[in-house]
């Protein structure tokens, strides 16, 4: 049976805003109260879905949050009609409104983590949606993300879907962020790739001392707990404390993997010979792992982190070529851009480059593989996937003439406390649900 990864998008929300909430995220603090453009955001999201599709790649979208998060403001004791909790909140608390407005929805590699048929225990797809405990603004997220999931996955029969994580910085989960299958075939049983950040339970191990470790070992301990994995198809990396304190806020930000590629800076683990080493043993000695180790000398993490160079796509494309789809920063630094030619020469499998415009997202703090979940599944898995979530040249003019309709060109940190604002953002997701055939998945669709 043929087995192929798709790749999930996340669709921009329409209050897609650059409010600064996210320490230890450079591109997030510095863009801080710029004007964005909601509806440019999501054209570029769009483009470049629609581009992996013409590629050949199994290409779905991810629908938004709703936000303003007017439900989370009554619990936290604003009152009165919706409009009158966005004016008392954004006078009374602007940085919890901040908060509560947040389109980091967008970035669904921290949506959830997936574990193929291959690896599971039952033979079945699981998921388990991140907490995203150590950032408030992303807290919000998990219980619709849920709901978002399960009406795209929706068949039990081949879907496995969990609650998430405790909501507990001791369980700190950001999702497939965080996480790496590599395999031989994407239809074999993998080795599934766990990167934590510290240890919650024992305050001796390291840990970074500027900006926070947001995933605990604990965390994905639990996660492959639930998905049914067996230990030695696990491998647990720890983050090097010091490119988190540089600002590495996840792993994806320092390292990305495909198949039998795993494609990493030097700086970027704890221990890292020792681990690469059982990483080896557990995909198989006799089975080829290319280790694509960037120097410090090649590019530094600074570098890497300004470009996003190891937040890049690197997807198997369907005559079996690899390719890295990439940021234009990548390509418009010099340093960057050069290691990039020479990696396509180099003798792995990664033969080609593709660079696309995300600057929208990027100056919010999310780069190509940001917007994307990854979910293998076989044909009669891909068969059992909510269609109308598959990415198509309808759906894509569909999409974008949604978007025309319902998102503003300009949104600034103001323009937040317009109450005009909700009415606008629940008009256009309940229209999205229709099209997409999710359901009733937000709150304000059930009451």
């Amino acid at each position: 049976m043929k087995f192929i990864e798709a790749n999930f998008d996340g669709l921009v929300g329409p209050t897609h805003n650059y409010a600064g909430l996210s320490i230890g995220n450079i591109a997030s603090l510095s863009n801080a109260k710029n004007t964005s453009s909601p509806r440019q955001a999501a054209k570029q999201g769009l483009s470049k879905m629609k581009a992996l599709h013409d590629l050949g790649m199994v290409q779905g979208v991810l629908a938004p949050q709703e936000r303003p998060d007017v439900h989370t403001l009554r619990r936290l004791g604003f009152s009165g009609t919706d409009a009158a909790v966005i004016e008392k909140a954004a006078k009374q608390a602007p940085a919890v409104f901040k908060a509560v407005c947040s389109a980091s929805s967008m970035w669904t590699a921290n949506a959830a983590t997936i574990s193929p048929s291959a690896d599971t225990a039952n033979g079945k797809v699981h998921f388990t949606p991140a907490n995203l405990t150590n950032k408030f603004h992303r807290s919000l997220e998990p219980s619709t993300t849920g709901n978002i999931l399960q009406a795209m996955f929706r068949d039990p029969n081949h879907f496995s879907h969990h609650t998430h994580l405790p909501d507990n910085d001791h369980f700190g989960d950001e999702g497939a962020a965080n996480h790496t299958r590599l395999c031989s075939q994407y239809g074999k049983t993998g080795v599934e790739l766990f990167v934590f950040g510290r240890y919650a339970f024992d305050s001796s191990k390291l840990a970074p001392s500027r900006y926070p470790a947001r995933h605990t070992f604990e965390a994905c301990e639990a996660v492959a707990r639930l998905h049914g994995l067996q230990q030695e198809q696990v491998v647990y990396m720890q983050q090097n404390p010091d490119v988190i304190d540089q600002g590495v806020f996840h792993n994806d930000v320092i390292a990305v993997g495909n198949q039998n590629v795993l494609f990493y800076h030097q700086q970027a683990f704890v221990d890292s010979q020792n681990k690469l080493a059982e990483l080896q043993r557990k995909f198989g000695n006799d089975q080829e792992l290319h280790l694509i180790e960037v120097k410090t000398n090649e590019v530094s993490v600074e570098q890497a982190i300004k470009t996003y160079l190891f937040n890049t796509q690197v997807i198997t494309l369907p005559k079996g070529e690899m390719a890295i789809i990439a940021p234009t920063e990548c390509r418009d630094n010099p340093t960057v851009h050069g290691y990039l030619q020479q990696l396509t020469n180099r003798g792995t499998p990664i033969k080609q480059v593709h660079y696309y415009d995300v600057k929208q997202s990027m100056q919010n703090g999310g780069g190509p593989a940001c917007l994307r979940l990854r979910v293998v599944l076989s044909e009669q898995e891909q068969a059992a996937v909510n269609q109308r979530v598959i990415m198509n040249d309808s759906l894509f003019a569909e999409l974008n003439q949604w978007v025309d309709k319902h998102y503003r060109d300009e949104l600034s940190e103001a323009d937040l406390a317009d109450p005009q604002l909700l009415v606008e953002s629940r008009t256009a997701l309940d229209e999205l649900t229709q099209l997409l055939d999710l359901g009733s998945v937000y709150q304000f669709q059930q009451g």
